[in-house]
């Protein structure tokens, strides 16, 4: 009997590590995918950051100096 109880308490001990070392796994992968994300969505916001710099360069680059003023209006005599 004694041994049979020891039987359980280990068979419930391993069930109990086993459940915990899935949970650790996914932890892990779950945390992996976030981490891969994370770094993706970063990547994807630097070059399109370097992109809009470029295009904001080019755009200075090639607009007109200084726009033609407009000659200011003769103002009105109230006579």
């Amino acid at each position: 009997m004694v041994e049979n109880s020891k039987d359980t308490a280990r068979a419930r001990a391993d069930l109990r590590f086993k459940k915990q070392e899935e949970a650790a796994t996914v932890r892990q992968k779950a945390m992996a995918e976030y981490a891969a994300e994370s770094d993706a969505r970063q990547a994807k916001t630097n070059k399109l950051r370097a992109l809009r710099l470029a295009k904001e360069a080019e755009d200075l680059a090639n607009a007109p100096a200084t726009p033609a003023k407009k000659p200011a209006r003769a103002k009105k005599k109230i006579a």
